[in-house]
């Protein structure tokens, strides 16, 4: 379980307490501009402002990979509008990349000196692998998977594939095929038609299928999709097929056949499609298609983490952890001033007794589910910053409301359930529906969660134990907590405390035995 002690952790943060420090990435796409501002304190990263500027460079690129006087026009007024929000940035803080139709155009250094008329910082055209390296640094620093995963990226002009051990990326490559330029290709004027479709397809198979068998045999444990393609399709999903959102073979091949019955952009009418899409969501639509066909991929999970979140890290040598969402526990610590010491205390007594339970409705997702006990159980008190009384109320709105790299939705959602309910009575209609969870073992999570609260209630070390038996009956109604001899005696307060939760829980037909 990697859910190490915040407490030692966060001495390495105390030494660098103080330091604040501005920095923004901006991301020069063929689709659109995007920058982020964030500020670091105390070694952890806070997204302030995020801007997006749709901008369709590679609309302006034509066949002799000239980039339009107009293309440039709309590229440097978008970059006029940022150097706005970014005056008194010092240089060393901002850090700007231009992709795929800046490395394309002949004429980018005719960009490059208009655009230095506007915005004072200096512009990077990186290469493709170099892309491709960098957004993988900007999934794993937002994800929480670990292990060996399969980065995708499809953006205007070009798509990124990069295989990758945690933060150490395997093969990286970047391929000529993008939303914008396979529209201006094969749907010229917005016409849709299935012959223009596998027209586009087919070319996007041709561009990568060399890369089939190399990367086949590395392998992979899960597949990771970024950037407005798949963001696109993600929401899509989200919205008519599945709340998760996880992108299969298919339901892709079901969102095809729906885009197909429209012959032109301007008759999609699909529930989740962002009207700002329209014009590139088919074509995107035919080069994820052939990613999931020459590589044989049977579903994908999309990141919030693309180029423009590892060009933001890159700036901070330290984020670099194996460990995200310790990263993101240690920035809400040093943020919120928890109590570590209790956080820890909690959480310990979290671990005991979820190790003991084993009627999980779903096995497959026991572990995920054992990290998001501890991670809430570490997190409870966040909300303590606004007022002791209703804790748990304004706990649950901070964790809401606030960017959790590491988390995705479903489990930032199911933390802040469990961090919600922590405390005082609640009812079981109370708690929402999730897709991924089952309803019993969301409540068991919060069963264990409210214990471990009330064992630690005296806040001190010396009343603590790790010698309890847990044992519930097959109809998950009755809960038996076994402690060492006299522990109870000699702990009145944990006594009543739970004497009044099993006062509680009778309203939810559960019972709580303890001796």
């Amino acid at each position: 379980m990697n859910n190490e002690n915040l407490l030692s952790k966060a001495n390495e943060l105390h030494a660098r307490r103080g330091e604040v420090r501005e920095i923004a990435a901006i991301d020069l796409g063929s689709n659109s501009f995007h920058m982020i501002i964030a500020r670091i304190v105390n070694g952890t990263l806070q997204v302030l402002s995020r801007l997006k500027q749709k901008v369709q460079l590679a609309e302006g690129l034509d066949e002799n990979q000239v980039l339009s006087p107009a293309a440039i026009e709309r590229g440097v007024n978008c970059l006029a509008l940022f150097a706005e929000r970014l005056q008194g940035f010092p240089a060393d803080n901002v850090n700007v990349v231009g992709t795929y139709t800046l490395r394309r155009a002949v004429n980018n250094e005719e960009f490059l000196r208009q655009a230095a008329k506007v915005f004072p910082y200096p512009i990077h055209i990186i290469s493709g692998k170099t892309e491709a390296k960098t957004i993988y640094a900007g999934v794993c620093h937002t994800q929480p998977e670990i292990g060996r995963k399969f980065v995708i990226d499809i953006g205007g002009g070009s798509t990124e594939m990069i295989i990758g051990d945690d933060f150490t990326p395997l093969v990286a490559e970047s391929r000529h095929m993008g939303c914008v330029s396979f529209a201006k290709k094969f749907f010229p004027n917005g016409q849709i038609s299935k012959e223009n479709f596998e027209q586009a397809r087919q070319s996007a198979v041709n561009k990568i299928e060399d890369l089939s068998w190399e990367y086949r045999k590395l392998g992979w444990q899960s597949v990771l999709g970024s950037s407005g393609t798949i963001k696109t399709v993600y929401q899509v999903i989200t919205a008519t097929l599945d709340p998760n959102g996880i992108i299969t073979a298919e339901r892709l091949q079901n969102l095809i056949e729906r885009t197909l019955q429209a012959s032109h952009f301007e008759e999609l009418n699909i529930a989740g499609l962002n009207p700002d899409r329209v014009d590139v969501f088919v074509p995107g639509l035919a080069i994820l298609s052939a990613v999931f066909d020459v590589f044989g991929l049977e579903n994908m999970r999309y990141s919030d983490g693309a180029l423009r979140e590892g060009v933001i890290y890159s700036l901070e040598k330290n984020f670099q952890v194996s460990d995200i969402r310790t990263r993101t526990a240690l920035g809400l610590a040093e943020q919120f001033n928890l109590d570590l010491a209790q956080a820890d205390r909690v959480a310990n007594s979290a671990k005991t007794l979820i190790d003991q339970y084993i009627h999980w409705q779903k096995p497959h997702l026991a572990d995920e589910m054992k990290n998001l006990l501890i991670w809430a159980a570490r997190l409870l008190e966040v909300g303590i910053v606004i007022n002791h009384r209703n804790v748990q109320k304004h706990s649950a709105y901070i964790l809401q409301n606030m960017e959790l790299p590491g988390f995705d939705r479903e489990q930032q959602r199911l933390l802040v359930n469990l961090v919600r309910y922590h405390t005082g009575a609640f009812k079981k209609n109370d708690l929402p529906i999730f897709a991924r969870y089952a309803d019993e073992d969301v409540l068991a999570l919060l069963l264990l969660l409210r214990i471990s609260v009330i064992l630690n209630k005296s806040r001190q070390a010396t009343d603590s134990t790790d010698k309890i038996n847990l044992r519930i009956d097959r109809s998950l109604q009755t809960w038996e907590l076994t402690f060492e001899k006299h522990y109870l005696d000699n702990n009145p307060l944990v006594w009543n405390e739970l004497r009044l939760e099993s006062n509680l829980l009778k309203d939810l037909e559960l019972s709580l035995i303890f001796n």
